[in-house]
């Protein structure tokens, strides 16, 4: 088994509210919530993280 290696996006500030993402995990793109390390990851495959991405940069889902 593989460990995540979490890391937040360097557009992350410190403000509380942020998710954290493992890319060392073949096949699969595990998130979860910052504040909470040892609670649940969603695991999203590879295209499906990057749709949400794409989708989150053309403003699909509302403002940030």
């Amino acid at each position: 088994m593989i460990n995540p290696e979490w890391f937040k996006s360097s557009y992350s500030s410190n403000g509380g509210a942020c998710v954290e993402v493992a890319a060392n995990i073949p096949g699969a793109v595990p998130v979860r919530d910052s504040k909470d390390p040892e609670g649940p990851a969603l695991t999203f495959t590879p295209a499906g993280f990057a749709a949400f991405v794409a989708g989150v940069k053309g403003g699909e889902f509302g403002a940030v």
